[in-house]
């Protein structure tokens, strides 16, 4: 059985890659093949977390930090990963290498609209003046246009990069154990992904963060994006669950 799950997955070709291939490939095996999915799935259903007290427990920190956590790690895989092959890039244009090229500028792309995002605001966030205003809190055009284009390019990615992987691990003639593995995880990443969905937990971020009271103006407004629901919201009419919790917005 061990000698069946180190062999290459085509018995007619050689698997032998050097080490910088090798490391380069489990570099983005790991970050672009487990952790990145991973932390998608974490920042979509987990805003609002089992048991906690929505709302009068508000703006539970996990899902941003371990998103945050686990794409500054894929980052830093992907440049790693990267500059181990770096002098065979120069010299050799496969489809795989374009592909490659795809993520990394995608990924440049998530990272400045991540820096430009915009300020948060709230009532836990007043400015100076005593006011919340902020991109997030008032849902500007700018921060619609950033959570929409951050959420397409974001699964984008996962879907080229998951190719890329594939393309990549049959140009190496890679074992079957890590055919086998890729097989096993994104499968059962996609199964939770719906399991999770039907389950409506791809809570809104903002009224995770601040809650479901119609004076909040980001609550005017219809969820953004596919799959979205609002727990503090009764019916499509925007019928909103009223909570005693003394947490209403500063008058501006």
């Amino acid at each position: 059985m061990w000698d069946w799950l180190t062999s290459p997955i085509d018995p007619e070709r050689v698997h032998m890659v050097g080490v910088a291939v090798s490391w380069h490939g489990r570099a983005m095996v790991l970050g672009w093949g487990i952790l990145a999915p991973l932390a998608i799935i974490i920042a979509r259903f987990f805003k609002i977390l089992p048991g906690q007290d929505w709302p009068r427990a508000l703006d539970s920190k996990f899902w941003w930090r371990s998103h945050w956590i686990g794409q500054s790690l894929v980052l830093a895989l992907t440049v790693f990963g990267f500059v181990l092959v770096l002098p065979s890039r120069l010299t050799e244009m496969s489809l795989h290498n374009w592909m490659g090229y795809g993520v990394l500028v995608g990924l440049a792309v998530q990272v400045l609209l991540g820096l430009l995002r915009g300020s948060k605001g709230g009532p836990t966030a007043l400015d100076a003046n005593g006011s919340p205003r902020g991109h997030h809190y008032d849902m500007t055009a700018w921060r619609r246009m950033f959570e929409a284009l951050h959420k397409s390019i974001g699964y984008g990615l996962i879907l080229l990069a998951a190719a890329t992987i594939l393309m990549g691990m049959w140009k190496a003639n890679a074992p079957v154990w890590m055919w086998l593995a890729l097989a096993i995880w994104w499968p059962v990443l996609v199964l939770v992904f719906g399991t999770l969905q039907r389950r409506g937990m791809a809570v809104d971020t903002y009224q995770a963060i601040w809650g479901d009271d119609p004076a909040h103006p980001g609550n005017q407004m219809p969820a953004p994006g596919w799959g979205v629901v609002r727990p503090g919201t009764k019916s499509k009419g925007e019928t909103h669950v009223r909570h005693d919790r003394g947490d209403r917005v500063r008058s501006h």
